[in-house]
């Protein structure tokens, strides 16, 4: 898991680094301000979770770095190719520069309100509680991508926003002037977003139990979908079992694999 996540917040600092397809000042905000949200709501998240739970864990220093790498996204650096002004024309939402201080910020609220919502509203939740959502990416990726896009809409810097943007007197409402007007377009746009993927994941799902049932009934999913195939998941020697070398591998069977060798002595 470690690997992964470590893997992850490497590709990342790519896939927000290089939205500018050079490097220049842009991509090395962008690329120091995915690390610094990251690593705060990482450390948030966990935190939380040593208050609460009186123990750290890797899931949810995992989980907290997620939030922030999602959360930091849309206010890294601008991202030329996903300026979504023209679509729909009214809304002009950005990819805008905040600065440091800024992501840190970014990161103490994507570290504890997706904490909030996953270990406090989910459970609470009937509707929730009804949603496969193993994982958490509703929490994850729903409620700290929301949180990063409304809050770049605040943290906006107007000069930082001024070196390569196309659309001029850009900045977050905590700078004044039209920034509150980019705050609420923000707000919009995150709220189409939503609404756009509700309605397509509708028609998709739709469309897929035609063909298929999306759940399994609940004997199965008692018994476990790891069963249908004859296995059990994350056991590499049965449920919680640790390796024994009087009866594994060598001797995990009853053939003659490991039997003494019988039949008629001769002496020469």
């Amino acid at each position: 898991m470690l690997t992964g996540a470590g893997l992850l917040w490497m590709g990342w600092a790519g896939f927000n680094g290089g939205d500018p397809y050079s490097a220049n000042i842009d991509s090395s905000l962008a690329v120091l301000n995915t690390n610094i949200c990251a690593a705060t709501s990482l450390l948030v998240w966990t935190c939380l979770d040593v208050i609460f739970f009186k123990k750290p864990s890797v899931i949810g220093a995992v989980q907290g770095m997620i939030t922030g790498l999602v959360c930091i996204t849309p206010g890294a650096g601008k991202c030329f190719s996903v300026v979504a002004y023209s679509f729909p024309p009214f809304l002009n939402i950005q990819l805008e520069w905040i600065e440091g201080w800024a992501a840190i910020v970014m990161g103490v609220l994507s570290g504890s309100i997706p904490w909030f919502t996953m270990m406090i509203v989910h459970k609470r939740s009937r509707l929730l509680q009804q949603v496969d959502d193993t994982l958490g990416v509703f929490h994850t990726h729903a409620v700290a991508g929301f949180l990063g896009g409304a809050t770049t809409g605040l943290f906006a810097e107007p000069k930082l926003c001024g070196l390569f943007l196309p659309v001029t007197n850009s900045r977050g409402g905590f700078y004044g002037g039209v920034g509150g007007v980019q705050f609420l377009k923000q707000l919009v746009g995150a709220l189409f977003v939503v609404g756009w993927n509700i309605v397509a994941t509708t028609i998709i799902c739709l469309v897929i139990r035609l063909v298929m049932p999306l759940r399994m009934s609940e004997e199965q999913l008692t018994i476990g979908d790891d069963a249908v195939h004859g296995e059990e998941a994350y056991a590499l020697w049965g449920d919680g079992e640790k390796y024994d070398s009087t009866r594994h591998g060598w001797y995990s069977d009853e053939t003659q694999h490991n039997a003494v060798a019988t039949g008629v002595t001769l002496n020469v």
